[in-house]
């Protein structure tokens, strides 16, 4: 395993100095300095004033330079097995591996089923409750409250994924814990995150456009302060619950303040990878979906699919949402084919959001069920079911 405190490093070039000039600075060895660099140790009390001013940073953006370590090869090691065995001596190296674990299998989601991560993610959580529970340095506390925040909610993810979106406790109690871990390091993008996926289990699982909106709504609140792109896909979902309940209006006031959030992204926002141009064209063709105007939702799902090719989940959603469309529309020969890349896809990642809307569409095509199409489709669904 290697650790590297790339963003102290960073620093250090950005103001200027090499390890050398840093060092003689300090009256430090060269090595010292790498040492911290590589996260083997950190800067004893006396000389951190010092190194601050050289790199220009306050002493808490120092220690915040200090508290940021990138795991480079995350594989399992027997120095993970010892703090395991010995919990409180877990240090922030360690947290970091972990971090980089979730990470990693936060990476494949889009690529495989659930039920294939959800072993190694409850894993992982499971050894940071453990070791936060017990460690006893109050920095390792925190940055392991942030890991736990994390992984929990990446574990609702999956349980939800893996019950077909039929199980609505199990998750929420994992998203409820993310909220408690956010609030007490006050982690308001977190908890906001965690917030707007309970709305999800509302709108999806639940079948309560109300509640969801409401969730939703106050997702981005929370958000305002920390995440403009965070802020943003809270109003699409707000958007889609109230298009669920029909209202139109309010729909359009939703997407409306969505689209305001572009405007409002910078550089630092944790939260961009949730919220691209693709995303709200998702959101805006679902929407216009559930207020019956197929050929308004068409032409946007027809763009959003193929942008969408590296998030197999997310495209199965869209895939399924345009055969719908299309269906409505009667474009029957273009809905086999959408209808078949939808099985595709769902075939590969079983994400519970796009089992639904396959489904779904499977039971739109009744009326044409007598066409030799349409029972190839029927084939494949009831096969895609047994093996589910």
């Amino acid at each position: 395993m290697a650790a590297k405190r790339v963003r102290l490093a960073q620093r250090r070039r950005a103001a200027g100095l090499s390890q050398e000039k840093l060092a003689d600075h300090l009256g430090v060895e060269r090595s010292t300095v790498v040492r911290w660099e590589t996260a083997v140790t950190e800067p004893q009390p006396w000389v951190r004033p010092e190194l601050a001013r050289a790199l220009k940073v306050t002493s808490d953006e120092l220690q915040s330079l200090l508290d940021d370590i990138t795991i480079t090869e995350a594989a399992p090691s027997e120095r993970l097995a010892h703090i395991l065995e010995h919990p409180e001596q877990a240090d922030l190296v360690t947290v970091a591996q972990l971090h980089e674990r979730i990470r990693q299998l936060d990476e494949q989601y889009d690529q495989v089923p659930s039920v294939a991560l959800i072993g190694s993610a409850g894993q992982v959580h499971g050894q940071v409750k453990l070791l936060r529970r017990n460690a006893r340095n109050h920095r390792v506390r925190k940055a392991l409250c942030e890991v736990e925040a994390e992984a929990t909610i990446f574990m609702s993810q999956l349980v939800w994924d893996v019950s077909q979106r039929r199980d609505h406790t199990a998750p929420l109690a994992y998203l409820d814990e993310a909220v408690t871990a956010a609030r007490h390091i006050r982690d308001s993008f977190t908890e906001s995150y965690a917030v707007l996926r309970k709305s999800f289990v509302a709108l999806y699982g639940e079948n309560d456009p109300a509640k969801g909106v409401a969730l939703a709504e106050h997702a981005t609140e929370v958000a305002h302060q920390s995440s403009p792109s965070l802020e943003g896909l809270g109003w699409l979902h707000v958007a889609e619950g109230h298009a669920m309940a029909g209202e139109g209006g309010a729909c359009e006031a939703a997407l409306a303040h969505a689209e305001t959030q572009f405007d409002r992204m910078h550089p630092d926002d944790i939260g961009a990878e949730y919220y691209t141009a693709s995303e709200y064209n998702r959101m805006a063709g679902s929407c216009y979906l559930f207020l019956g105007q197929p050929q308004r939702a068409e032409p946007i799902l027809q763009a959003t699919a193929t942008a969408l090719d590296a998030k197999k989940k997310s495209q199965a959603i869209v895939f399924g949402n345009l055969t719908l469309s299309l269906i409505r529309q009667r474009k029957l020969d273009e809905a086999r084919s959408a209808m078949h890349r939808t099985i595709d896809a769902v075939e590969l990642t079983r994400g519970g959001g796009g089992l639904n809307v396959v489904f779904a569409a499977g039971r739109e095509l009744r009326p044409w069920r007598q066409e030799p199409w349409v029972q190839d489709v029927q084939d494949r669904l009831l096969a895609l079911m047994a093996a589910i």
